[in-house]
């Protein structure tokens, strides 16, 4: 700790009421980013007054500091809920969620901090939340309709199931909900059946959704359009809902297509926990979208993902919008094989042993699966350094990758086996209950 905190220290003994002295002490100590100490002052101040604003402040700073966003994010809620006019204490919050990259409840509490202060600045905040903040409100359209262009695989190079490593299951349920209707639009709409429609995959991070979604589109000899939720949040009142408005009307006049949306919950997260009107303005307006009487959505397949489906607004699960819902289960014993020899492929190599890999990679994810297959190639890259030639990939290499990789999909199932056995009444996760072989 410093000569000028310890002098501040002296002082405040000496004049232990003096509250000026305190705040400067709380300033320096964050200033330094001695978070221990802060977290330590912030304790005693409180444990003499509870209600000391800057006492309060700065222990969230502290939390904040050592990257405890959650208990920060606690404090400051009980702050703000003391003086719902405390501008410092939103924006701390604002960048909590940042840092959470909770990007959907930042940009909401930085509108908000924009009522509460419209001349408010902070480049940290900006430079991250800010879409098109260089672009005239009359050029916007044009320039979201050009930003779009760069999203859209064409046709030309398509991705197909056959790129696809195993996840026949999921496979086969894509095309009995999505790739037969399509192909056979004379039969399903002599029973008068929509084409199109919402379907949402869920499950471990890293197990495909967002290529097997693109992939969906291949199968179907369509377009699509992949959107991630920072091409729809915008600080400015109005303008998700405006941006989400030209996604949809993109994909109408582009159908058949497929709109792809990734991290579904954040944009579609349950009214019910979001603090600001904006976020529960942009829900409505997608769930106008999907379904709402001037939206002619035939052709189009909206895909959602999402690695938290129990987060997402129950409205969204109704007919007519997400109605079917995928599980993407992690890779199977012949999946991870046919993984491993996908990944591979093109790599120089030994002779492998892909069953030993697979066997070896149990509740691997795919993305498990490439971050082992790098370690293993680092590794090498780093052997042919030393000896100044190049030499080969072998299963022993591999096998010492893999064991230095944690399967991620263990603490997703911790989680959903929770909701899957106690918040299940509609049945809505009995594919992970039948996974775990507990039903």
């Amino acid at each position: 700790m410093n000569e000028e905190i310890n002098k501040l220290k002296q002082a405040l003994a000496a004049s232990p009421d003096n509250q000026y002295l305190q705040v400067l002490i709380l300033d320096a100590l964050t200033k330094g980013e001695f978070w221990d100490e802060l977290q330590g002052e912030c304790l005693d101040l409180l444990a003499q007054d509870p209600s000391n604003h800057q006492a309060k402040l700065g222990l969230a700073k502290s939390y904040f500091g050592k990257g405890n966003f959650s208990t920060s994010a606690v404090v400051l809620e009980e702050l703000i809920k003391q003086n719902p006019k405390d501008v410092d204490a939103y924006v701390l919050l604002c960048k909590t969620f940042m840092a959470e990259n909770n990007l959907s409840e930042a940009v909401n509490t930085f509108q908000h901090i924009k009522t509460l202060n419209p001349n408010f600045q902070d480049q940290e905040i900006e430079s991250k939340l800010l879409i098109n903040q260089e672009i005239e409100p009359d050029t916007k359209d044009d320039q979201l309709t050009d930003d779009l262009e760069t999203r859209i695989f064409g046709k030309s190079k398509k991705t197909t199931f056959q790129d696809v490593g195993g996840m026949e299951y999921e496979k086969e349920e894509i095309s009995l909900k999505i790739i037969h209707p399509l192909s056979h639009k004379e039969l399903y709409e002599s029973y008068g059946k929509k084409i199109g429609g919402g379907i949402l995959f869920y499950g471990p991070p890293g197990c495909g959704k967002t290529f097997l979604a693109k992939a969906t589109a291949g199968e179907i000899d369509s377009d699509f359009i992949s959107v991630g939720i920072d091409d729809i949040l915008d600080m400015y009142h109005g303008q998700s809902e405006k941006k989400l408005n030209l996604l949809f009307e993109k994909a109408r006049a582009m159908s058949p297509c497929v709109l792809f949306f990734d991290e579904i919950d954040a944009l579609g997260a349950n009214r019910n926990d979001l603090r600001s009107s904006a976020g529960r303005n942009l829900i409505n307006q997608f769930l106008a979208e999907l379904d709402g009487i001037d939206s002619k959505n035939d052709g189009i397949l909206v895909i959602g993902a999402t690695n938290a489906p129990w987060h997402l607004d129950s409205a969204f699960r109704r007919p007519g919008r997400f109605d079917r819902m995928i599980f993407v289960q992690p890779p199977s014993l012949e999946s991870r094989t046919e993984i491993f020899n996908l990944a591979l492929k093109g790599k120089p190599l030994d002779d492998i042993d892909y069953a030993k890999l697979a066997k070896n990679a149990k509740e691997f994810s795919g993305a498990d699966i490439n971050a082992a297959i790098d370690i293993a190639v680092e590794g090498k890259l780093q052997e042919a350094m030393k000896v100044g030639k190049p030499s080969l990939l072998r299963t022993k290499d591999l096998l010492s990758a893999i064991n230095k990789v944690k399967p991620s999909t263990r603490e997703w199932f911790q989680t959903a086996k929770n909701y899957a056995l106690y918040a299940n009444d509609s049945g809505l996760y009995d594919d992970i209950l039948t996974y775990l072989k507990i039903k």
